[in-house]
């Protein structure tokens, strides 16, 4: 039977192998995917809360399993960030248009 400290550090385990996921379903701009590991890895995340800490010698194997989770955030981050400037663009771009022909409707119609 394991531990509550086992359990916790099989828990930073886990949510450095979907970190790891993630990164690359970016690297493969599967962003569909990407999308439902996230809320895995959110979900993930919130239930670390619930869980005992851990001890001085339980910390240094958890600081390597988050140094690699950081790692790959970061670099989630680089490759997501060109796709949401495009998003952006392509959302302002719908605005603007909505606007126009609301503009030019409001003027056509008869009162």
């Amino acid at each position: 039977m394991s531990t509550p400290k086992e359990s916790l550090l099989q828990h930073y385990q886990a949510i450095a192998d979907i970190s790891a996921r993630m990164l690359t379903m970016a690297e493969s701009q599967q962003w569909d995917s990407l999308v439902t590991l996230g809320a895995e890895y959110h979900q993930a995340v919130e239930r670390l809360k619930q869980l005992d800490p851990l001890d001085d010698e339980e910390r240094v194997a958890r600081r390597e399993l988050l140094t690699r989770i950081l790692d790959d955030d970061a670099q989630i981050r680089q490759l997501v960030a060109p796709e949401l400037d495009r998003l952006s663009h392509l959302l302002g771009t719908i605005k603007r248009q909505r606007t126009v022909l609301q503009t030019y409707y409001s003027t056509i119609r008869p009162q």
